[in-house]
């Protein structure tokens, strides 16, 4: 990999839903992906965590883990964790997951961090999707509905980001 002057500019960005053990842990592990192998680990980095504490430390669900391993994206080492407000800081880009993950953001971020929030799937218009729907109650259709969805969608932020790092 070419070596990042250290003032070469670098994006973070946090996927979030609601206990982050099915959609957020997703999107960060497809994302991580794409990045790795652009070779942008360096300049592009991500997480993801859930509005509420359901699940803080433990994995992504079981389904989550095997739909997406089956895809060749490796979540294992994912942990659940709970949005902070000091997260409007660490992270450039806040991405809900859904309208209501979207309100949570903008109602909990600090004054002048509002535009760091938007909807993952505003990354993917040609899809004509505004949120990525819940899986966890569903069946194995529903879990590879979300990689369907996040995919395209990652690889739109992915391409945004880019162009922002050039």
């Amino acid at each position: 990999m070419p070596h990042q002057p250290e003032n070469a500019m670098t994006r973070k960005v946090l996927f979030v839903c609601t206990g982050n053990i099915c959609r957020s842990p997703t999107a960060e592990g497809v994302f991580r992906s794409l990045v790795a192998r652009d070779g942008l680990a360096a300049r592009i980095a991500s997480a993801s965590a859930g509005t509420h504490g359901y699940h803080i430390g433990d994995p992504p669900d079981p389904r989550t883990v095997a739909h997406a391993k089956r895809r060749g994206y490796d979540l294992s080492a994912l942990r659940a964790k709970r949005l902070e407000t000091r997260d409007f800081e660490r992270y450039d880009l806040l991405l809900a997951c859904d309208a209501g993950h979207h309100t949570f953001l903008s109602r909990m971020a600090p004054r002048g961090r509002r535009d760091r929030v938007a909807l993952l799937m505003d990354y993917a218009p040609e899809l004509g999707l505004k949120e990525v729907p819940d899986p966890y109650y569903g069946g194995a259709a529903d879990f590879e509905h979300v990689l369907d969805i996040v995919e395209p969608a990652a690889a739109g932020l992915l391409a945004a980001l880019k162009r922002e790092l050039e």
